[in-house]
């Protein structure tokens, strides 16, 4: 069985930092793109960040790029989003996701196979 737990999310002071991380379980994710999506309330669900398997591309929302670093550790299965310089905006769910395949088209969550149960984020003034 295929899982996907997410953790790190909190109550974080805007300008601060957070490292959020997704534990993959249940099957090789060596040929898996991993994806952060994340969802505020009363808005869809959007894309974040994107890391192939190898970990040698990655791509980023223009909102989170050069805030947010997505990294991946396939020895232990674990994708981590490192999260600076916070934004009330960035409150929210974060999820975790696996899709197969190459990078390409990874800010389309309808081609992720698995999901997490998400880990909230919340940004205060």
């Amino acid at each position: 069985q295929v899982q996907l737990v997410e953790s790190g999310g909190g109550l974080v002071q805007a300008g601060g930092s957070l490292r959020l991380s997704c534990a993959a379980s249940g099957r090789t994710f060596s040929n898996y793109v991993m994806g952060w999506f994340r969802q505020a309330p009363g808005k869809e669900r959007e894309f974040v960040a994107a890391i192939s398997w190898s970990g040698g591309s990655t791509y980023s929302a223009g909102s989170v790029k050069g805030r947010f670093t997505i990294s991946r550790d396939s020895a232990k299965n674990t994708v981590y989003l490192q999260m600076n310089s916070l934004k009330l905006e960035d409150t929210g769910v974060y999820y975790c996701a696996a899709k197969r395949g190459g990078i390409a088209a990874s800010t389309q969550r309808r081609l992720y196979d698995y999901w997490g149960q998400g880990t909230q984020v919340t940004v205060s003034s």
